[in-house]
């Protein structure tokens, strides 16, 4: 199940980094090519209304944020300031990464239930009952984007359904300490793709000449 969790939160971080980039890519190109005086073309892309991009990128960087500050409790990404808790006896050290993580879950705890709150009264309260068909009364509608007109609660799940994943991970984390006693680690001086450790300069230089030497020998001899 965690698995699944762990690929679901990995897969939406990638997708709305993938599809904000590609969108304000197609509306840098819209905008330019706009402005060439070509008249078919340029009367063709001026049809095209691409306002509504600029909003969806950011409401999609803000859905990012969310998500990737979770993921980023869960892989141990964030940057915390230790100096003084590594000095700490073992006992008080632990005591005090308890504490730290369990105030996290506390600070995104209270967010995801004040979130769900001002979702609720936004105006998600009104569509569930709407989608129902039951009575509405004095129900708040609730105000809409500016270009893409969609209903604001529906921008704003970002705040309870992120700081709820949030909460959840620093919960998991802080029992994965409890029983093992690690913290997930990230090597921010590593960078995938290069090898972790240099190559020698001797060796390299040694395999360079005996290749040379063995591709002589095919080819001829060494004269």
């Amino acid at each position: 199940m965690m698995k699944y969790l762990d690929h679901l939160e990995e897969w939406i971080i990638t997708f709305l980094i993938a599809a904000a980039t590609l969108i304000i890519f197609v509306a840098v190109v819209h905008r330019y090519a706009s402005g060439l005086p070509i008249p078919v073309l340029q009367d063709w892309l001026l049809s095209i209304n691409l306002s509504w991009a600029q909003e969806l990128c950011i409401y999609m960087f803000v859905w990012m944020a969310k998500f990737g500050a979770a993921y980023g409790v869960r892989t141990g990404i964030h940057v915390g300031v230790d100096v003084l808790i590594n000095r700490l006896p073992k006992k008080w050290c632990n005591t005090s990464v308890l504490l730290g993580l369990a105030s996290g879950a506390f600070f995104t705890g209270i967010i995801a239930i004040l979130g769900v709150r001002f979702v609720w009264e936004n105006g998600m309260h009104y569509a569930l009952f709407n989608k129902l068909g039951l009575e509405l009364g004095d129900l708040y509608e609730g105000p809409v984007t500016a270009d893409l007109e969609w209903p604001t609660w529906v921008v704003y799940l970002a705040i309870p359904l992120g700081s709820s994943l949030m909460c959840f991970r620093f919960l998991q984390v802080a029992w994965n300490f409890a029983r093992s006693g690690e913290l997930p680690h990230h090597d921010h001086s590593h960078v995938d793709g290069l090898d972790e450790e240099p190559a020698n300069a001797t060796e390299a230089l040694e395999e360079y000449e005996a290749h040379k030497f063995n591709g002589k020998t095919q080819h001829g001899g060494v004269k």
